[in-house]
């Protein structure tokens, strides 16, 4: 039985117990409004959406939950943001209890990292930025947000969510309407994408940026992995920003001023990728759009992050194999360093197992919500699409689809969440060493 609880197995059950506590707790009375009484398939599917930092719904928070209920949910959000294995490690240092082997690989396969050494430190590193980056989003659009509620009491209470939201990137809104009351207001916007670019970025790229800071070291080295997603990351900002103006010149964006053409593009370049907080109705968006969109969200955010998707990493290692291919180059380099030959085999892993989840999910969709006048094919490619990449935004038909629907998705965020490469490991069977080779035969591909 032992054997058979490899860490990532145990990193598996590890997110599967938590969303089960979380649903039980935003179950109960206490934390509902008064008259509001929701079932179970309701708090155990915004457990899933909270967990795996995704924000798609099926009830109204502002409407639904109380202030115990919101601070569960923000609970629930920080476990899935931070990760469940950086929190163990903060109450294992408070009890002061030693971190053992175990422990420590455990936080190696949760935190998606290669070295076995420095894993505490680098947890508490984590943990203590984390926070430190939230308290001071928290401060400052509390600060803000004084112009807008009408006590100090409420401005911190909405600050603080709206931090800790965008920072782990879960899409999670108390206002009832995301982002929206916001829309022209372009300093909020700036802070939200700040936050938002924090915490997708990959917490070892953070915590080698903190170093540099530290030892203040003209010629620093940084690691092959913050130089990689670092670049691709605001690339694909960029691209993305490009696009959504193109698409939408003309379209949503016609009569409107060039800077709200610019935020719009902007905003919505960046919270599609994992975020799903939004400053308009995205339903309103072009068919082209919202095809765009999902492909942003497919992609995701950095590895090691609050986000998921299939990870900028791995869409710059696909790029970077093609690019090689067609030199004529079997090997691929990149910042003066070569590619090692398993992580393109992980590249590629990920990748058609994604386009296969979401093909499938997006086919079982298809046939459960058949007869279904509210749900277009768009908006179930997009669904699917925020829920694999664990961004939140959505059309506005999560609520109207059925049951099964919703367990589909809730299999697609977890999925995303956990990430794909810890899923595939804690199915995949162990290692075993074959005694004999069959004779080598070549088949024609593509």
């Amino acid at each position: 039985m032992k054997n058979l609880l490899t860490p990532f197995r145990m990193i598996i059950i590890s997110y599967v117990l938590s969303i089960f506590l979380f649903s039980i707790l935003l179950w109960l009375p206490v934390s509902h409004k008064p008259g509001i009484d929701l079932t179970y398939m309701e708090a155990l599917f915004t457990s899933v959406s909270a967990v795996s930092v995704t924000g798609l719904t099926i009830v109204n928070v502002s409407e639904s939950l109380s202030v115990t209920g919101v601070i569960f949910l923000a609970l629930a959000m920080q476990v899935g943001g931070i990760g469940i294995m950086t929190l163990g490690t903060l109450v294992w240092m408070l009890f002061g209890r030693k971190i053992n082997l175990s422990q420590r690989l455990l936080i190696m396969v949760d935190q998606n990292q290669y070295q076995f050494s420095g894993m505490v430190k680098l947890m508490r590193g984590i943990m203590l930025l984390a926070l430190a980056i939230e308290f001071v989003g928290a401060l400052i659009l509390g600060t803000y947000y004084l112009q807008y509620f009408e006590t100090a009491g409420d401005a911190y209470y909405q600050g603080s969510f709206a931090a800790l939201s965008a920072f782990t990137n879960s899409g999670f809104d108390i206002t009832g309407q995301s982002l929206i009351p916001f829309a022209s207001d372009y300093y909020v916007q700036f802070i939200v994408i700040l936050l938002i670019f924090l915490g997708a970025i990959g917490f070892p790229v953070l915590m080698e940026v903190r170093e540099y800071f530290i030892t203040k070291e003209r010629h620093y080295n940084f690691s092959l992995f913050t130089k990689v997603t670092v670049t691709t990351y605001f690339f694909i900002f960029i691209i993305g920003g490009i696009g959504i103006w193109l698409l939408e010149n003309g379209m949503y964006f016609d009569g409107l001023a060039w800077h709200q053409q610019l935020f719009y593009s902007m905003f919505n370049s960046a919270t599609v990728r994992s975020a799903g907080l939004s400053t308009l109705d995205v339903s309103e968006f072009t068919l082209p759009t919202l095809l765009f969109m999902s492909s942003l969200m497919v992609i995701g955010a950095s590895p090691s992050s609050v986000g998921g998707g299939i990870r900028t990493t791995t869409v710059a290692v696909m790029f970077l194999s093609l690019k090689s291919f067609a030199l004529g180059k079997n090997d691929v380099k990149v910042f003066g360093r070569e590619i090692d030959p398993e992580d393109k085999q992980k590249a590629f892993m990920v990748i058609s197992f994604f386009i296969f989840g979401l093909f499938t999910a997006v086919t079982v969709i298809s046939a459960l919500e058949q007869g279904n006048q509210s749900v277009d094919l768009i908006d179930i490619i997009f669904e699917t699409s925020s829920a694999f990449g664990t961004c939140g935004l959505s059309t506005g038909v999560t609520a109207n689809l059925s049951t099964g629907s919703h367990f589909v998705l809730m299999a697609l965020m977890f999925i995303g969440r956990v990430g794909i490469i810890a899923f595939l490991f804690s199915v995949k069977r162990k290692d075993t060493e074959s005694h004999y080779r069959y004779p080598t035969e070549r088949i024609i591909i593509g």
